[in-house]
């Protein structure tokens, strides 16, 4: 069907072309016979006045030439529109093969274009299909590895009861070995403790003796006393008051009293000071000397500088009239009791 356009476009320029031809034969004859006629014309005014037939002539020639001039322009300009009109039929013909051309692009872009959205539906399905697959694929790993996990968690667990069941056991046993130890370990402190209390007992009774003599001495009366040369005992009035006395020493703030001597070579004084009913000094004594005199008289002088240290509580004063605390002095930053 495209090929017989251009053949029926040929065709009526073919017969256009035949028409203007004629149009020109019969233009040409007709302008033959005006020739003739007014060549006849020309004639019979040549015999009735003879110059003006040289002038008709040579106007007629003239005109002539005009004519045949014009006929060569008419000729030109029919030419042209020929010319032109074959050139706008073949930019006719061109542009419809261009068109048709391009419409057989879009025609060839769009099957490609269709051909590869096929392709490209193709390559999604075949691409969702794969996913598909990898997805289950996954699921049943993922499945398979939840499934080895919980296996894993059951016997982990089942290790870790193992385990925390031999840890209990092994406590146990640590447990038993550590009551047993400690039971050692009882009694052997036990055992120290009583050799402590023999040997403290014995130098009480040797104290004892000698404030008995004391008190068997002209001129001094029996006076009941109590002792304290630990930081435990049965009475607790006696503790506390032991206590508040210490806590006195410790705070009254008069280490500048021996600054300087603590820094001579000295060993930790034991003290033992006899406080009356009343909270007034008894004496001091001296258990261990520090090993420096002027220190154990700077000892006495603190001592000495805080009495009275208060009457005894009442039911403390209804046992005793005189007690003997003991305590060994620590010089570092302070003064401290222990």
């Amino acid at each position: 069907m495209p090929s017989s356009q251009p053949d029926d476009a040929e065709q009526r320029r073919v017969e256009q072309e035949a028409r203007e031809r004629e149009r020109l034969l019969a233009l040409a004859r007709q302008e033959a016979a005006n020739n003739e006629a007014a060549r006849v014309e020309a004639e019979q005014k040549e015999m009735q006045r003879q110059e003006q037939l040289r002038l008709a002539q040579h106007e007629a020639a003239r005109q002539e030439l005009a004519r045949e001039e014009a006929v060569k322009k008419e000729a030109a300009r029919v030419e042209a529109e020929r010319e032109e009109l074959a050139r706008q039929e073949s930019q006719r013909q061109e542009s419809a093969r261009r068109e048709h051309e391009r419409a057989e692009a879009v025609r060839l872009e769009a099957e490609q274009k269709e051909m590869q959205r096929q392709e490209q539906l193709r390559q999604a399905q075949l691409e969702a299909a794969r996913r598909e697959a990898a997805r289950q694929e996954f699921a049943k790993q993922e499945a398979a590895k939840q499934e080895l996990a919980r296996q894993e968690q059951l016997e982990a667990a089942r290790r870790e009861k193992a385990r925390q069941e031999q840890a209990r056991q092994e406590q146990a046993q640590l447990e038993a070995a550590k009551r047993d130890q400690a039971q050692r370990e009882r009694a052997e402190q036990e055992a120290k403790r009583e050799e402590r209390l023999r040997a403290i007992g014995r130098q009480l009774d040797q104290e004892a003796a000698q404030r008995d003599a004391a008190n068997r001495s002209p001129g001094v009366s029996g006076l009941r006393r109590g002792w304290l040369f630990g930081r435990a005992d049965p009475n607790a009035d006696l503790v506390q008051y032991a206590l508040v006395m210490g806590r006195k020493i410790e705070f009254n703030q008069s280490f500048d009293t021996v600054r300087e001597l603590v820094k001579q070579p000295h060993v930790r004084p034991v003290v033992t000071v006899a406080v009356r009913a009343d909270g007034s000094v008894e004496k001091v004594t001296f258990v261990t000397s520090s090993g420096v005199p002027a220190l154990d008289e700077a000892v006495r002088k603190v001592i000495a500088s805080q009495a009275p240290y208060g009457p005894f509580p009442p039911a403390l004063a209804r046992q005793y009239d005189v007690i003997e605390i003991r305590r060994t002095w620590i010089f570092d930053s302070a003064i401290r009791l222990e």
